[in-house]
């Protein structure tokens, strides 16, 4: 970055000497006269001129394409595929359609790679023990994605479930990143792991919580314990304790998870209670009435 700025210090100083010339015949200077064309010239076009390069490279059984001697992952689903890549002058983007589904910074450096670990996720749900070895983990270590909130609640998840389904639980709270803001996902884990309860639809919930609360950023957390249904630790329900005597209130995790109904009214069965009636009856009333 140093090394950038000064290069612009010195762009700067080449432009300014630049305008104060004088070219051989004329008495006033470049500066000058650009001034004085400057209304005379048209707008600038509304459309932004792409100064990227376009490419299609194969995606690789490791989710990287190739980039000018660079390697740079994309989401698993599209190994073996090829995906339109925009090479700029700082950044690398790659496209599905017209849609963006990966940014990386240029790298400077013949085969050096860049990995984003959400692009894995889907691989490491299935395969859970190769979380800890990833070279994606790594890096979202190193540039501070992978928070040490995310390390205590690996750390708690292993401890409650295993190494394998404690570490299936933290892929999928990192799954909610997708959904929900980065601060609310973190917020929620801190809350989970302050109240003891290890939850993926905990976090979702608390979450959810911290985003409908973002204007009270100095408020802590407003539930004292949360914990399963006594005698039914399986079941999708959760009660929750509020500090302010109002008592505890359950919470239906799949209610959360479901959206809502759209019908307005159930049908109008009335008319299928014909069926109900006993085929033996209707046969000798009719009987009857012929006798």
């Amino acid at each position: 970055m140093e090394a950038l700025a000064d290069l612009n210090e010195r762009l700067a100083s080449i432009d300014a000497a630049e305008d104060a010339r004088h070219i051989h015949g004329r008495p006033t200077s470049i500066g000058f006269d650009f001034e004085q064309e400057r209304p005379l010239l048209a707008p600038l076009p509304a459309d932004e001129y792409d100064t990227g390069i376009d490419l299609l490279p194969l995606v690789h059984r490791n989710g990287r394409v190739t980039v000018r001697q660079g390697y740079y992952s994309v989401p698993a689903k599209f190994i073996g595929m090829k995906v339109r890549v925009k090479l700029r002058a700082n950044e690398v983007w790659v496209y599905d359609g017209r849609q963006v589904v990966a940014r990386h910074p240029r790298l400077t450096r013949r085969y050096t790679y860049h990995d984003i670990l959400d692009h894995y996720l889907e691989i490491l749900l299935v395969k859970p023990g190769a979380f800890a070895g990833a070279a994606a983990l790594a890096q979202a270590r190193a540039e501070g994605g992978f928070t040490k909130t995310h390390e205590a609640f690996w750390a708690a998840a292993k401890k409650k479930c295993g190494d394998k389904e404690g570490t299936r639980m933290l892929i999928e709270v990192l799954l909610l990143h997708r959904q929900l803001p980065a601060s609310a996902v973190i917020a929620g884990m801190a809350t989970v792991l302050k109240i003891g309860s290890i939850s993926t639809d905990m976090v979702a919930i608390e979450a959810r919580k911290a985003i409908e609360n973002s204007d009270l950023e100095d408020a802590g957390p407003t539930i004292a314990h949360v914990a399963f249904a006594p005698g039914d630790e399986d079941d999708d329900t959760a009660i929750e304790e509020d500090h302010g005597g109002a008592g505890a209130k359950v919470i239906s995790l799949r209610t959360r998870r479901l959206p809502p109904d759209p019908r307005t009214a159930l049908p109008d069965m009335s008319k299928y209670d014909r069926l109900l009636t006993p085929v033996t009856d209707t046969v000798n009333e009719r009987k009857g009435t012929s006798a």
